[in-house]
């Protein structure tokens, strides 16, 4: 009997330890998570948004692991952005090409859009392009600093006129393909007539089948800061973006004006020394 009872207070005990790490846990992760991003230019101090948990809880492990540290901001453009985390730039000799590097995983898409956009100081997550990456999947470790430019209300709406025009073609675009064999039938045939029919009726289910869907347009405060502060707004729906700077702007400006060579790496490194999670 006495075996027994020392056992189940030593499971009891044990369950209560696990409950209680498992409850300060989740705690914490509802709290506002902060890192510091100490790099050779001086040190970044971002926030993750808990509405991203995937790339947050990612972020804090790659941090935590040690993964940055001694990797390049391997991409800088001037008045766009300033990209790092690849692991194959930790020690990568002056001139080599980088960005192709990841840790073997990539990250669903989390678009918190529009709440969270590409303003300045945006942090978010670099991916492969459209072609091999259709659902916009994030790179598991590769993330970029939104520096971007400032921009006036005419701009955007000539922008906004685009993003509908763009969305209006991928529509046509897409019906179109259907018809691929029929369309390269009147072309070799010279049928200008059938063509043009064919256009028009096109053209009539493309609005048909947008006539349900609201125009883009800019929200006030994606306007709010366009116009003041800056950004990059092409990106806004493409890339999720996870967090913000909170401090060390400076820094990232200092980065984002090193000379640079033809594939947008600097010339001279710039390395992350670091990633702290702060308490």
């Amino acid at each position: 009997m006495k075996k027994i009872f020392i056992a189940l207070s030593t499971l009891l005990t044990l369950c209560c330890v696990a409950c209680g790490s498992g409850q300060k846990k989740e705690r914490d992760m509802n709290e506002e998570t902060k890192l510091k991003i100490e790099t050779t230019a001086g040190d970044i101090v971002v926030k993750l948004y808990n509405e991203t948990p995937k790339h947050r809880d990612n972020f804090i492990k790659l941090a935590e692991n040690g993964t940055y540290e001694g990797t390049l901001f391997h991409r800088v453009i001037k008045d766009f952005m300033i990209q790092a985390g690849d692991p194959d730039s930790k020690g990568a000799p002056k001139g080599q090409m980088l960005g192709a590097g990841d840790v073997g995983y990539t990250i669903p898409a989390e678009f918190v859009y529009p709440r969270y956009f590409h303003k300045r100081g945006a942090l978010s997550a670099a991916r492969q392009g459209d072609q091999v990456n259709p659902e916009k999947a994030s790179s598991g470790c590769q993330f970029y600093i939104v520096t971007g430019k400032v921009y006036n209300d005419s701009t955007l709406l000539d922008m906004e006129q685009q993003m509908n025009y763009r969305n209006y073609n991928n529509v046509f675009n897409a019906l179109a393909a259907k018809h691929a064999k029929e369309i390269y039938q009147m072309r070799k045939a010279g049928d200008e007539e059938g063509l043009i029919a064919l256009q028009d009726t096109l053209m009539a289910q493309t609005e048909k089948q947008l006539a349900g869907q609201p125009e883009f347009h800019f929200t006030p405060e994606q306007v709010a800061a366009y116009t003041t502060v800056g950004g990059v707004p092409h990106l806004d729906g493409d890339y999720t973006v996870f967090g913000e700077v909170l401090e060390g702007m400076d820094v990232v400006d200092k980065i984002q004006r090193v000379k640079t060579d033809r594939n947008d790496r600097p010339e001279e490194d710039v390395m992350i020394r670091k990633v702290t999670v702060l308490e």
